[in-house]
């Protein structure tokens, strides 16, 4: 196909597959069916999924080209600013049917009499203020335009950066309110859905975006452009399959009804696309871009049908929103206080046996985990087949820190977390301490400075955006010692002391935000105390030693001031969740005091052994030097002291 018909034709190839897909799931999911009460009628019922299919699409062209351009071109590059203009008007488009989804999603859900008198104003603006998804929706469409006119305005590496974050940013809010299942596996459905849109974007959206800078490429060029591309969109079909994984499965009792229900149909049809495209991107784009030019006629064959098969993809993917599990509409009523809290159910009583058997799975942490996990060992295989040599136990280090990372928010501490304070603090005090000890000995950044290629092409990889995180001003601010102490000490209190805490419970992004927040916290304290990694400033070890012990001490006293409190930390979160098993829920706080006070001291004992044993080390290094230059100079500075010597006692004895 030629290229120059492929751009005018492509978009007009995904939105006819699109809409054929959207109307024939929809038929057979039932989707579009009258609602049995307050039907808002065919064409909002219709025209809603369209906008929300519509909103899928702009959004990926919008977050792909953004990525793209930081990771593949480079701002001297007529492509840089053909991504960002692409970015530009998918985010106005995105924008836009955002909006009409809004008001849809009004229309569908209340049904409202529609006019121009205030009456119809005040119905939208309560349901713009007072519902969860009238804000998600206002405030995705307010991020959408940031965008559109950011990636219009900008072209810097850092304004860009953040325009993508905001991209990526924009897509969670519609995320939070797609998802469809069972009232046991909320968290998980809202986390993976939010997991599988941003890695979908990432995948489709940077396709289409290759299309749009194909005019400003040389051949040569263009192959360079595809290769970093297709790691890219390896990267993401690995994470859209493993979030789709943890998705789907709780929406099914048994495997027959993937191929007997209308939803399973469904997300059947969206799964063989979605495979269908991952084979054959990865069959062509590893295989063929070294051995033929980008405008090689096949490959434009190639993408034209990977156009159908996304468009099959996302038409299937909107109407999967609208079609009910076969494990029940989300909608179901809660029975329990737990239930009406947490949307799960109380789990059973917490036993030495269930810390190894109990499971909550958390799709975000779990996927970055085994990312991190693999990209580590292939660093060490890359340094170890170019005859480089690793320390071993740091290899040890970083698997045994990530594994322990998944078990801490996929494992049991993350089931019963949100049930007892106790668990709660344990799951914090690892996250903050234990957790960064070990990542922070692995020296990850050393590792991806060595093993990662670097370029000489004006672009940005993986290396160039790390070193540019180690050494831009603000990491100089965070990792200095007092800081990165202070944020350690200081976030702990401001957390546990004001409604941060009460948000982590009750929103599943303030649990995601806590998590990150104490895992970097904690990691910027690990290494300005043990890390090797390099940092602009560090203490001498006396100096580490004198703020370990001081922010350890306030660390304890914020124990104590937990388990000297009268009064219940979100008394009607703990104190309404109608346990019968374990601890008052006083009892409970007055525990989980204790674990920060006493627990909480074993990794600050491991670092203060650390730190003593790195100052030993470091003497013991000087000493050398110091044998190593007098070996060389012959005692020469000796000489000389005693030459000195000799004269000032002969000097003496004439006076």
């Amino acid at each position: 196909m030629n290229p120059r018909a492929l751009r005018a034709g492509g978009p007009i190839i995904l939105l006819v597959a699109a809409a054929v897909a959207l109307v024939g799931t929809l038929v057979v999911g039932g989707g579009a069916n009258a609602q049995a009460l307050q039907d808002p009628g065919a064409v909002v019922r219709w025209s809603l999924p369209a906008a929300k299919m519509l909103v899928n699409m702009a959004g990926s062209v919008m977050f792909g080209s953004l990525v793209l351009a930081l990771f593949a071109l480079a701002p001297k590059e007529r492509a840089f600013h053909a991504a960002l203009d692409g970015a530009s008007i998918s985010a106005a488009i995105f924008t836009i049917a955002s909006g009409s989804v809004t008001f849809l999603t009004l229309l569908s859900t209340f049904n409202p009499q529609l006019s121009l008198g205030d009456e119809f104003g005040s119905q939208l603006g309560r349901f713009l203020t007072d519902t969860e998804v009238g804000r998600a929706w206002l405030l995705q469409t307010i991020l959408g335009g940031t965008v559109t006119v950011l990636a219009f305005a900008v072209r810097g590496w850092l304004t860009v950066a953040v325009t993508a974050v905001l991209a990526g940013v924009s897509l969670i809010p519609m995320a939070t309110q797609s998802h469809s299942g069972g009232l046991e596996d909320h968290h998980l459905a809202v986390i993976a859905i939010s997991v599988h849109i941003v890695a979908s974007a990432l995948w489709l959206g940077g396709l289409l975006a290759l299309v749009v800078v194909r005019p400003t490429l040389e051949p040569e060029r263009m192959r360079l452009v595809l290769e970093r591309y297709s790691s890219i969109a390896m990267l993401a079909f690995a994470v859209v399959a493993l979030s789709g994984l943890l998705r789907s499965v709780p929406s099914f009792r048994s495997l027959g009804e993937v191929f007997t229900d209308p939803y399973g149909i469904v997300l059947l049809v969206k799964v063989v696309m979605l495979v269908a495209m991952g084979g054959l991107g990865a069959w062509y784009r590893r295989g063929l871009i070294a051995k033929s030019a980008a405008r090689n006629a096949m490959f434009w064959a190639v993408i034209a049908l990977e156009f159908v098969f996304m468009g099959i993809a996302s038409g299937a993917a909107a109407a999967l929103a609208r079609t009910a599990p076969p494990t029940g509409d989300v909608e179901a009523v809660a029975v329990t206080p737990a239930e009406f809290l947490n949307d799960q159910p109380l789990p059973p009583e917490l036993t030495p046996a269930r810390l190894l058997t109990e499971w909550e799975i958390d799709p975000l942490w779990l996927t970055l985990g085994v990312l991190a996990i693999f990209f580590y060992v292939a660093g060490v295989r890359r340094l170890t087949r170019r005859g480089d040599r690793w320390p071993i136990f740091r290899t040890v280090f970083w698997i045994a820190g990530i594994l322990l990372l998944i078990w801490v928010t996929s494992g049991p501490l993350n089931a019963y977390g949100h049930y007892l304070f106790s668990v709660h603090m344990l799951l914090h005090m690892l996250l903050s301490m234990a957790i960064p000890l070990l990542l922070v000995a692995a020296a990850p950044v050393t590792l991806a400075a060595r093993a990662i290629r670097g370029r000489d092409d004006g672009t940005r990889g993986g290396r160039e955006w790390i070193l540019w995180a180690v050494h831009n001003p603000v990491a100089k601010v965070l990792t200095h010692p007092f800081v990165a102490a202070a944020l350690f000490i200081g976030s702990l209190w401001l957390f546990y002391f004001t409604d941060l805490f009460r948000w982590s419970l009750y929103n599943h992004l303030g649990h995601e935000w806590m998590v990150t927040h104490f895992l970097i916290t904690g990691y910027l304290f690990s290494m300005t105390l043990i890390g090797i990694d390099p940092v602009p400033y560090r203490l001498p070890h006396a100096g580490r030693l004198v703020l370990l012990i001081t922010t350890m001490a306030m660390h304890a006293f914020f124990g104590i001031a937990i388990m000297s409190s009268q009064g219940l930390f979100v008394a009607e979160w703990f104190g309404a969740m109608g346990r019968t098993w374990g601890p008052t829920p006083l009892e409970d706080q007055y525990a989980g005091g204790g674990i920060a006070w006493s627990i909480g001291e074993i990794p600050t004992l491991i670092a203060a052994i650390t730190v003593a044993i790195q100052w030993s080390r470091s003497d013991e290094k000087k000493q050398k030097r110091r044998d190593r230059h007098a070996d060389r100079t012959g005692d020469a500075e000796l000489a000389a002291y005693n030459e000195r010597l000799r004269k000032l006692a002969e000097r003496d004895a004439q006076g």
